[in-house]
């Protein structure tokens, strides 16, 4: 069936997208009831994301999840088929299925089976996943939150024309979710012909005030505080305690006509200096004509050897270097410092000999403030700030906490863990233990032990406690989880600190004479295949919080050890 339908023409100023938006009326309605009889797929939160700035223009000139000729200069080039500088590649990756053929209409659905959009598929393409994480993200470490993800993309990319009917329904803050056009017209009522755009994920502090305000005064314009709101850095304080803060703010410390706040459903890649290409590119789109750049700018944090994956100042050169072809210009972001003697603050370089100055880092944030239930000060955050993160982040000792313990088979996990949750009581707080084999029966049952149902058990096991954490619950996991990467995904799920994964580093030649299932013994002869040390490897943690010795200490010695940790970070007290 096809249906003529009468698109919103959507387009920005970098490259001019085309995408088919299409407005109520009786003939969309038809092709609304068309599509709703199509075959659907039901795409993650990320190519929702994405499938919203497509339709808008914020990713503008891109009209489409990509195409082969696109994704392949993308990642080589950065740059789409005709030469557009786009630095990220935006793909739609699925597993094969009956419905997935060429010249195919099929709907897109969201994961609440919502209907947003229809494509027509006109490619269907192979990628290469280490390929994708070295070029795009520079790294195969499962430390970086996408180079985890990726393991659980599908096989294949899909791209086509795309006429969404739909934009993702929000419910939260609707007065500051504008579309790029809405956002250049509020912009262009300003009167200003210069605006410098500011990205950020996390609270606004005075440093971060003190910054947008210098930098609309150097360039004589406006900000746009554009914070994002779609998927950030696993960890990072949600957007509701983000966004009440920077409404506080921008409503009493900025001048009416000097600075929009507008919310961003950005999807992040955490991909350093290719990333920061693209927000300019973005902010561009969105009428910005310079554009604020920090230090190690959209970096994931540390890889697996302790190591920045980026280096601090690579995203401010290289969107230095682009600044012309964008047509925005890279504003840095000056460190500036805290006197305590004159009550301002001052850029680094410019701080006489022995002033005397203040800082708070981003740990003693956590630590010595938000974590002991202390109001941040004044002179670091505004009050508004300070009360508003402090009703989101209770004292650590209310806060929640992930204890998962890996190891072999036979290692001594659950009955280490059963100990720990026994002592937990003693201090005051309860405990939810997610056992291997009783989540196998209650909440994985039909799941088999081959790679991927073992990886699927591993991620409902952290989901499930992801959810007890966030809540300010602990919870005690006990499975083998044989592969690093998995428990790397698992870990990002949580907020950093609150993951301690525990290894019960026990030797095979000792779980197998504690195996009283003789599951080892049936692993050697054969009957039963893919065992965990047997046939199957299992990957040890390369960082873990705690290292456990089952052959000269005792299960409750290791539990005891682990509640004191507890008790050194502060989760009990």
């Amino acid at each position: 069936m096809s249906l003529r339908t009468e698109p919103v023409r959507l387009i920005a100023p970098y490259g001019g997208a085309l995408v088919d938006l299409l407005i109520p009326t009786e003939e969309h309605e038809r092709f609304k009831a068309h599509a709703s009889t199509l075959p659907s797929i039901q795409i993650s939160d990320r190519a929702v994301c994405d499938l919203e700035l497509l339709a808008t223009g914020g990713f503008s000139p891109l009209d489409r999840f990509m195409g082969h000729a696109d994704y392949r200069r993308v990642l080589e080039e950065m740059r789409l088929a005709d030469g557009t500088l786009f630095p990220m590649p935006i793909t739609l990756p699925v597993e094969q299925t009956p419905d997935i053929h060429f010249d195919r209409e099929i709907a897109l659905r969201d994961s609440r089976n919502n209907l947003l959009a229809v494509m027509t598929i006109e490619e269907i393409y192979t990628w290469d996943r280490d390929e994708l994480c070295l070029k795009a993200f520079g790294t195969l470490d499962s430390k970086h939150p996408l180079v985890a993800e990726t393991a659980r993309w599908g096989k294949l990319n899909i791209s086509g024309r795309l006429r969404v009917l739909s934009l993702p329904t929000h419910y939260d803050f609707r007065e500051l979710r504008l579309t790029p056009a809405q956002v250049r017209e509020r912009l262009a009522a300003f009167g200003h012909a210069n605006i410098v755009a500011f990205q950020t994920r996390n609270p606004m502090h005075r440093v971060h005030e003190e910054l947008t305000h210098r930098a609309a005064a150097a360039i004589n314009g406006a900000l746009l505080l554009h914070p994002v709101v779609g998927m950030t850095r696993p960890g990072d304080v949600d957007h509701y305690t983000r966004v009440r803060g920077y409404k506080a703010v921008i409503e009493r410390y900025y001048a009416p006509g000097t600075a929009l706040l507008a919310l961003l459903p950005l999807a992040m890649r955490m991909a350093g200096p290719r990333e920061a290409v693209w927000h300019a590119i973005i902010r561009r789109n969105h009428g910005a004509t310079h554009f604020i750049v920090g230090r190690d700018h959209a970096g994931p944090g540390n890889d697996s050897t302790g190591k920045p994956f980026y280096g601090p100042y690579d995203a401010q050169e290289m969107v230095a270097q682009y600044a012309d072809e964008i047509g925005v210009k890279m504003v840095p972001f000056t460190e500036l410092v805290y006197l305590p003697d004159e009550d301002r603050y001052e850029e680094s370089s410019k701080i006489p000999p022995g002033a005397r100055t203040a800082s708070i880092s981003g740990t003693q944030v956590r630590e010595d403030y938000l974590n002991q239930g202390r109001l941040l000060p004044a002179w670091f955050t505004r009050p508004e700030t300070a009360e508003i993160l402090a009703e989101t982040y209770p004292p650590r000792h209310q806060q929640g906490a992930c204890i998962w313990f890996t190891g072999l088979s036979g290692a001594g996990k659950s009955t280490t863990a059963e100990i720990l949750a026994l002592l937990l009581m003693e201090y005051g707080r309860r405990a939810t233990v997610l056992d291997g084999d009783v989540v196998r029966t209650h909440l994985s049952r039909g799941l088999g032990f081959s790679k991927a149902d073992r990886d699927t058990n591993i991620r409902r096991i952290g989901f499930v406690a992801s959810e007890i954490v966030k809540h300010g619950g602990i919870a005690i996991c006990a499975a083998v989880s044989p592969y690093r990467a998995t428990r790397d995904q698992v870990r990002a799920m949580m907020e950093e600190g609150h993951f301690i994964e525990v290894f019960v580093d026990t030797p095979l030649e000792v779980c197998e004479r504690r195996d009283v299932k003789g599951m080892y013994a049936k692993a050697r002869r054969g009957e039963i295949t893919g065992f965990t040390g047997i046939d199957d490897p299992y990957e040890p943690p390369l960082a873990p919080e705690l290292t456990l010795d089952t052959v000269n200490y005792t299960a409750e010695e290791n539990a005891r050890r682990i509640a004191a940790y507890l008790l050194e970070q502060g989760f009990v007290r």
